[in-house]
């Protein structure tokens, strides 16, 4: 009798336990998500509202300043603070979900759906997908399936995007912006950052460098537009590169349109590599400043003269460097996109993969081909993604 009585007790303290333990559980879940939902009705609220004097203009910027500075704090020191109300199994599980929640939530939203709706378009026409509801599925499933698949044309807009002879010249540039873009930035980037480090000099050299990282893609187009710029061989040549070519005597050149192709890309590519030398010069220049002094002075009585030390020395010191900056900037050049949009707008057989999708979206109104491109492009920067974390992985690479 005292053994069912002590097995009900504890029986019975387990049930509390357990249902402590949830209880707090699904309060630790239900207070963030009411409280986000508060966050998002104010914000709904905020954006259906239109201000119309000054007064009102700055009174609604301090209160969406407020409001999503101030909830956003708020839910997480309330969520953080129910959390560690429960045992400290519990805190340790899910304590680091209240950190990096939001962040995978913003992923799953902003990244993830979005990439799977633009593969489920591309699967479709120009029209794209005919929007459907999942009540028709239960009502009338025949209606369900047929609008579901109107309008569906298979992998024909990824067989059109390697058939069209622009996209395969779009692939051409691409390349050619990785072969001497990315390269001739890394080669330079690495050039500066030893020439810099001996210098007395080096902070005034490596700001000069670094400047171009200061503006945007945009405004250096706007930049080497006018540098580029072309005039009538009686006119006063106000681009820099005319006039200096006009005054050793030769006519008047359009730079990025009428020289041969696809040889005028290469000045569309010299902007790029004008603005990532300086990235990868400071990258470069952090490593070598991380070289052990001793293991060049010890290379150094051993006999090895500037260029050995560099191939020998400071190359495979820094290999993990390289390797990092260089599918950066590959990565970059991939997606390269507002200075041929500046400089030609894809004219002149200068159009890359962005501005070929570009075009199909915004131009043609084609959602299915534009989609397509889309997932070509992802499709072409995620293994240089996925060997760039890998290096990260592998070894200390900064």
């Amino acid at each position: 009798m005292q053994s069912t009585t002590d097995y009900q007790v504890k029986t019975s303290g387990f049930l509390d336990w357990i249902a402590l333990i949830i209880g707090r559980v699904l309060i630790s879940l239900i207070v963030p998500v009411t409280t986000f939902g508060v966050l998002i009705i104010g914000f709904r609220w905020l954006r259906d509202t239109i201000p119309t004097g000054t007064a009102e203009k700055t009174a609604v910027s301090v209160v969406a300043i407020v409001w999503g500075v101030g909830g956003a704090a708020i839910l997480y020191v309330v969520s953080n603070w129910l959390i560690e109300q429960l045992n400290t199994k519990w805190v340790r599980r899910l304590q680091p979900f209240i950190f990096i929640g939001p962040a995978v939530a913003i992923l799953l939203w902003y990244l993830a759906l979005p990439t799977f709706r633009t593969f489920r378009n591309s699967l479709y026409n120009r029209e794209g997908p005919l929007a459907v509801t999942f009540s028709t599925l239960f009502s009338a499933p025949g209606d369900f399936f047929g609008q579901l698949f109107t309008n569906f044309i298979g992998f024909d807009n990824y067989v059109a995007v390697f058939a069209e002879n622009t996209m395969r010249v779009a692939f051409r540039n691409n390349l050619l912006w990785i072969i001497f873009g990315a390269t001739l930035a890394v080669v330079f980037g690495l050039m500066v950052a030893v020439l810099a480090d001996r210098s007395r000099f080096e902070n005034a050299a490596k700001s000069l460098i670094f400047l171009p990282m200061a503006i945007s893609m945009v405004g250096a187009g706007v930049i080497w537009n006018f540098i580029y710029e072309v005039k009538d061989i009686a006119d006063p040549q106000i681009g820099l590169l005319n006039a200096i070519w006009v005054g050793l005597g030769q006519e008047p050149q359009a730079w990025t349109a009428l020289i041969k192709e696809p040889w005028n890309n290469v000045f569309l590519i010299i902007i790029m590599i004008w603005l990532q030398t300086g990235y990868a010069m400071v990258i470069f220049s952090a490593a070598i400043k991380g070289i052990p002094e001793e293991l060049m002075e010890a290379s150094r009585v051993d006999g090895a003269n500037e260029v050995q030390i560099f191939f020998r020395i400071m190359i495979p010191y820094i290999m993990g460097t390289i390797i990092t900056v260089g599918t950066t900037i590959v990565i970059f050049t991939l997606k390269i996109f507002d200075i041929v949009m500046v400089m030609t707008g894809g004219q002149f057989s200068t159009q890359v993969i962005a501005t070929q999708f570009y075009r199909e979206a915004f131009t043609s109104n084609n959602r299915g081909s534009a989609s397509a491109i889309a997932i070509v492009l992802l499709i072409t920067v995620v293994p240089v993604m996925i060997y760039n974390l890998r290096q990260f992985a592998e070894e200390e690479a900064f």
